[in-house]
């Protein structure tokens, strides 16, 4: 992982395109998200002081960077470089808040300025459900032109809440791009009607169209009430035969062991949605969790290959420490 001295990949790229867009979102990253000195940003990527501070005003006039005046989330560098650099992760971005609905926002606040960063123009966008994630979609007004695919099938929701379709097409709209949503539940009755489903050719191309994607952003659920909305929809058998099995953690439906391994029950073959193997070969994977609770589950995906950029709320981050 960089040290936050060292030029990435990606910067590299824009330093060498002069491509003032892009290097400017990277310098906003550091100075804002990475609580790096206007000096340190420029002594890093071989700028000027007042370069730094040019590309920063124009990454805020075009609308990369927002600021909100109230009560936001602050984000703990410190704290995410020391989650990173614990976990073997290319980077973590931490957010504190008040109260479990301000980590939510918090986190989807976050979660929006990285994938304005990784999003490239042209890429395919795969979309799991979470409940920061519908709140980024809520709120989200721009983002590179991408394709948008949903991962996996719709949880019934009550109320207004939005689920995996609405997040699909508003996260399209705001790329100006278009939407793959898939039309069946994320559960189904049994192993027939699911593999019928995932044959279905509508079904079928937007689950190939995840299997090829550049970028995956989804949430890591933990196998217990109120951990996962997985959890919560199905009924007593299937949750003890999951944690009979060694469940600890789910990702839109799939289950993870405590050392990362795949967990295969009858509910595996009940879901319509991508696997884990297809997800952690994405080449960028930004994974998003909140809640202290979740931490168990979130070490699991750790080990299971799947995360490359985390974005979670404090209470989480230094659960994951202690253990």
């Amino acid at each position: 992982m960089p040290d936050g001295h060292e030029v990435t990949d990606a910067e590299q790229r824009a330093i060498d395109a002069g491509d003032e867009e892009e290097l400017a979102l990277h310098v906003a990253r550091r100075y804002y998200l990475d609580d790096q000195s206007k000096v340190d940003v420029a002594k890093a990527l071989g700028l000027s002081r007042f370069q730094v501070a040019r590309l920063i005003a124009d990454a805020r006039r075009r609308g990369q960077v927002r600021i909100e005046i109230g009560a936001p989330g602050r984000l703990d560098a410190g704290l995410g470089r020391t989650v990173a650099e614990a976990l073997g992760i290319d980077r973590a971005v931490v957010v504190q808040g008040s109260g479990a609905a301000d980590s939510v926002l918090h986190v989807a606040e976050a979660l929006g300025v990285v994938l304005a960063e990784v999003v490239q123009e042209g890429d395919t966008l795969g979309v799991g459900w979470s409940r920061p994630v519908e709140a980024l979609a809520r709120s989200i007004e721009s983002l590179r032109p991408c394709t948008a695919v949903q991962l996996a099938g719709s949880l019934h929701l009550t109320g207004d809440r939005w689920g995996s379709v609405e997040i699909v097409r508003a996260l399209a709209a705001a790329a100006g791009g278009t939407a793959h949503p898939v039309y069946a539940p994320l559960v189904v009755d049994s192993a027939a009607v699911a593999a019928a489903l995932r044959s279905q050719t509508a079904i079928a191309e937007v689950l190939g169209l995840a299997a090829r994607m550049q970028v995956a952003v989804f949430a890591v659920g933990s196998w217990r009430a109120s951990g996962s909305a997985v959890f919560d929809t199905v009924d007593e058998g299937v949750r003890r035969e999951a944690s009979e099995a060694g469940a600890v953690g789910e990702v839109s439906g799939r289950l993870i062991a405590a050392d990362g391994a795949r967990v295969r029950t009858s509910l595996d073959d009940r879901i319509v949605g991508v696997g884990l193997d297809d997800l952690s070969r994405v080449p960028t994977r930004v994974v998003t969790s909140h809640g202290a609770h979740r931490a168990d589950a979130l070490l699991a995906a750790v080990r299971a290959g799947l995360i490359g950029t985390l974005v979670i709320d404090q209470p989480l981050a230094r659960e994951l420490l202690a253990r």
